[in-house]
């Protein structure tokens, strides 16, 4: 096997352990118990997503994915700090 064959397996093999971590995280995102775990389990999402874009990137070579995964972090980041903000004093803005 060529270097390039095993990088290919290594990416495609990451790419089945996150969507396995997606599917882990969607789980307690409908679950529950509490609104903090599943501000977690979104949270949890929006890393896995970017995990997965990037991984889907390197596969393909292209780096329109890479963007893409810069856009869902932040938009991750600020959608936390709203739920976050929201749990904990019951208002968005003040």
């Amino acid at each position: 096997m060529t270097d390039h064959t095993m990088i290919e397996i290594a990416i495609v093999a990451g790419m089945h352990l996150v969507g396995l971590a997606m599917l882990m995280s969607t789980w307690r995102l409908l679950r529950g118990p509490t609104a903090p775990d599943r501000i977690l389990a979104l949270d949890t999402l929006y890393v896995s997503s970017i995990a997965q874009l990037i991984l889907f990137g390197m596969l393909l070579g292209t780096e329109i994915y890479f963007e893409a995964a810069l856009i869902i972090a932040m938009l991750g980041f600020v959608g936390t700090v709203v739920l976050s903000k929201y749990v904990i004093r019951r208002d968005i803005v003040e």
